[in-house]
């Protein structure tokens, strides 16, 4: 019965959509009256409401919908859904401030003599106009309202225009600041936590480990990873777009002619170029320089977008007047101020000290005092002139209400698709299919491709994504991470919305185009771009660097960076350090053999033996990166021969795991039904015939698979115990000499203690035994700050405990006071020999290690170490023999 309410759901949901019912309502509506028709069927006919849920029950699932959507949109980690007004905001004001159209006819002047230029041209403002909306139907409807009655009139052909203004008008899907990834980057992060969730259980189930390497974990993403990971992509299609344009200028010149500009090419023309064209791509480079830098959240661009766009929408409304741009200048020389003024000055009021942190705190002020002026005379002139900002808050709110009307509706279709069992039977169906990974996500893209016919990127986004997403990302055989998943979607969402008969891009500029313009010529005119988007698929698909390269070099970089310690980072280090042993081992070997050289002799016997120890360590960590290199080529050489067994055994085993859940579900609905009843008996006996056929598939399992597998876990064994090895082997090597730097670094703080401490031993028989604790008590806190002070701390504790108590020592604290300055005097003299004569030498085998056998106990990664491992990482490495 789960089926039949499911295809109920399904149906309901269809027959909506296809008569032209709002799909803010149609989703949520097929949600409640399935659920509801299961209820009550469900009391009707088995006398219990639940009876026809997968599990849960009908009050549950109604309020899961809302639930769910309620926590994501409050949760403070994932509050990005916040930023979708803000870029709504800005894409509408730079649309009806006619920014859009002025970049179009300046792009169309600067490149109109070349041949294709005005098309070229079309391509480069759609992407900037994507990038400010993100919305097709708002990007396609004014690229065709623009260009295409201006590149008709100039001799262009219907099917070159139509084509490039549709496909430039769907750029917004996948350039970022982009909605599409706004929206996906949320669903997905969701999707993550399942994922993981289901590969910790298939790792244990496989290999009976209770915990699974951190290593493994499924990589997560975020808005700001995903307009990262989108921006190469995005620019790979924006440069397709233009190649093909040109080069069919050139091949049928008189199809995309040349359109000369009538007037001169002089100061005049390129200053108003630069006028036009500057300010809304510093805009772009504004709102995603921030996000790359770090410097702003991606709520914190989208403010940033929509006050940028506000204050060019202020000048352009006044164009002409004397004072245009006076608000845009003084915000433009109190932005320079204000970052003058925070590399320079300390802002903080709390810390305000000296003269020259007043006149900082001075500065900051008026920039701020400027910025805001310059903001609010701008919001001024679009609220007056054309009554602008009144239409483009409405416009916005309608937008925003439009998106999350609809997510919450495709949440409450989610949680119904899932209350009757179609998340389990969508993972059954793909799961079973063989060619592992790659043929699940073959299909996957494939209904998202037939879905983008008929849906919105937000429904196939919200209700489709977490549906399929968690499987994706759960497999450890390709090990893809969200980042790359969702611009993978995101491209396909966009090739859906370009293909005939249904394309939703083909369908605005339809509405748009003269009467003139033939359907069939707009058809034409898509397939070669649709051609191309599913060339940038392929290479995105196969190149997965060009898209996680950038999320992971921003990483790594960042002053938030993950420490060199993290276990998601050895792989790449490894190899990084394999090379360098390669290349440069003999050099890190003399600088080993240099540094043994050292005078250590006057060292305390510990230290002495600490640096010895670390010295042979480091010479030790040769040989274990050779072990690393030879158990990682072991299993190389065994790993095709072995990975046909082992997909064929998993796959097996994945079966018999579903035929476990159905005998569970079956065993549960036969006890819920009535003792000895029909239904009761028929329960039973499809549990027992699902439990023979799960036998019949253990019995498939090749009787060389114990063997093969035992002897191929060796092999992964003994290359993760000699990375554990080489591991504790560089920690050793490094650790102490870390130590012993740091001890002779605090050299002068020892020193400092000096006059002080010979004080407190001077004049301690005067004091009272309660005075003499309380001044060895803190005297020893700045004894504590010491590298290595150990001996005198213990020492002075001691001379403190015996004046406590009912019965001092008065003697023996003096003796303990004494035993301390010797102690002192001892340590300031090898510490100041050993600054003159040992430090130097250290230094230089200290920096000579740094990035190799140190590498692990830096602070974080080193620039070049870091390029490497984002480089390094950017790929998807199998890990489905470790499962």
């Amino acid at each position: 019965m789960e089926l039949v309410f499911l295809a109920i759901l399904v149906g309901l949901m269809a027959f909506a959509l296809g008569s032209g019912f709002p799909v803010a309502f149609s989703l949520p509506g097929s949600a409640i009256i399935t659920i509801a028709l299961a209820a009550a069927s469900g009391y009707l006919v088995a006398g219990d409401a639940d009876a026809y849920f997968h599990s849960g029950g009908a009050v549950q699932w109604l309020s899961a919908g809302v639930t769910n959507f309620r926590g994501v949109y409050w949760e403070v980690e994932r509050d990005t859904l916040i930023a979708i007004p803000l870029f709504i905001f800005m894409g509408i004001m730079l649309q009806r401030s006619q920014i859009a159209e002025d970049l179009l006819v300046a792009m169309a002047q600067l490149f109109g003599p070349i041949p294709g230029g005005l098309g070229i041209s079309v391509v480069f403002v759609g992407a900037l106009l994507a990038a400010t909306t993100g919305i097709l139907g708002a990007t396609v409807v004014a690229m065709g309202l623009i260009s295409l009655p201006a590149m008709l009139q100039r001799g262009y052909s219907q099917s070159l225009a139509t084509g490039t203004i549709a496909a430039s008008g769907t750029l917004g899907q996948i350039i970022p600041p982009s909605i599409v990834l706004i929206i996906l980057a949320d669903q997905l992060a969701s999707a993550v936590d399942q994922a993981s969730t289901a590969r910790k259980a298939l790792h244990k189930e496989v290999t009976g480990e209770l915990t699974m390497p951190s290593a493994f974990e499924v990589v997560s993403t975020s808005a700001g990873d995903m307009f990262l990971g989108a921006l190469v992509p995005g620019i790979l299609l924006v440069l397709l777009y233009m190649a093909y344009v040109l080069v069919f200028a050139l091949v049928f010149p008189k199809s995309a002619p040349a359109v000369p500009h009538d007037g001169k090419y002089d100061g005049k023309f390129f200053t108003r170029i630069a006028l036009t064209l500057i300010p809304p791509l510093a805009l772009i480079f504004l709102v995603l320089g921030s996000i790359i830098a770090g410097i702003a959240t991606v709520n914190q661009a989208g403010a940033i977008g929509a006050i940028g766009a506000s204050i060019m929408a202020g000048y352009r409304l006044r164009e002409g007047h004397w004072a245009a741009f006076i608000p845009a200048l003084i915000g433009l020389a109190s932005i320079v101020l204000i970052t003058y003024t925070l590399s320079n000055y300390n802002t903080n009021i709390k810390n305000i000290v000296t003269a020259e942190d007043q006149f900082g705190l001075q500065l900051a002020i008026i920039g701020v005092t400027g910025l805001s002026l310059s903001i609010i005379w701008s919001l001024w002139r679009t609220y007056t002139i054309n009554d602008t900002l009144r239409g483009v808050m409405i416009d916005t709110a309608k937008t925003t209400t439009l998106v999350f009307i609809i997510l919450l509706g495709a949440a409450m279709l989610t949680s119904a698709f899932r209350a009757f069992g179609g998340e389990e039977l969508v993972k059954e169906f793909l799961e079973s299919m063989p060619g592992g990974f790659w043929s699940k996500f073959i299909i996957v893209m494939a209904v998202i491709f037939l879905l983008g016919f008929f849906l919105d990127f937000i429904e196939i986004a919200v209700v489709v994504v977490p549906i399929v997403a968690p499987i994706l990302l759960a497999d450890p055989s390709a090990n893809v991470t969200a980042v790359w998943l969702g611009v993978m979607i995101g491209l396909n969402i966009q090739t859906s919305f370009l293909t005939p008969p249904f394309g939703f891009a083909l369908f605005y500029l339809r509405g748009v185009a003269d009467a003139a313009v033939r359907t069939v010529n707009m058809y034409k005119g898509v397939v070669p771009f649709i051609s191309l988007q599913i060339l940038a698929l392929a290479i995105v698909g196969l190149n997965p660097a060009l898209v996680n390269y950038l999320p992971t070099r921003t990483s790594l970089l960042a002053e938030t960076a993950p420490p060199p310690l993290n276990p998601r980072l050895q792989y790449s280090m490894e190899n990084y350090v394999a090379e360098q042993f390669e290349e440069n081992g003999d050099t890190i070997k003399a600088a080993i053999a240099d540094a043994r050289a050292l005078d250590i002799s006057y060292l305390p016997e510990d230290l002495r033996d600490e640096l010895t120890g670390a010295y042979d360590k480091a010479d030790e960590a040769f040989d274990r990166m050779a072990e690393i290199e030879a158990a990682k080529a072991a299993v190389a050489a065994e790993a095709d021969g072995f990975r046909p067994l082992h997909s064929e055994v998993r796959q097996i085993q994945a079966d018999m795991r579903r035929l476990d859940e159905d005998i569970e579900r079956l065993e549960r609905d036969a006890g819920r039904a009535e003792e000895g009843s029909l239904l009761q008996a028929r329960l039973t006996a499809r549990a027992e015939e699902l439990t023979a056929e799960k036998a019949a598939l253990e019995a498939l399992i090749p009787d060389r698979w114990a063997e093969e597998s035992t002897a191929f876990a060796k092999l992964t064994s003994a290359e993760q115990k000699a990375r554990t090895l080489y591991r504790r082997t560089v920690d050793d090597a490094h650790e102490p000499l870390a130590e012993i730097r740091a001890i002779i670094a605090d050299t002068d703080a020892l020193e400092a203690l000096g006059p002080g401490l010979r004080d407190l031993a001077g004049t301690l028989s005067s004091l009272t035994f309660e005075e003499g604790e309380e001044r060895i008590k803190a005297f020893e806190s700045g004894v504590r700050a010491v590298e290595g002070s150990g001996d005198l701390r213990s020492t002075l504790s001691k001379a403190r405990r015996a004046l406590r108590g009912r019965n001092p020592e008065p003697e023996e604290a003096a003796e303990n006071m004494a035993l301390a300055l010797t102690i002192f005097d001892d340590d300031l003299a090898w510490r100041k020999r050993a600054a003159e004569d040992l430090a130097p030498g250290l230094e230089t085998y200290a920096n000579a290690i740094a990035d190799t056998i140190a590498l692990r106990g830096q602070p974080r990664l080193p620039t070049e170490q870091a390029l490497y491992v984002a480089a390094d990482s950017a790929g998807h490495r199998d890990i489905a023999l470790s499962f």
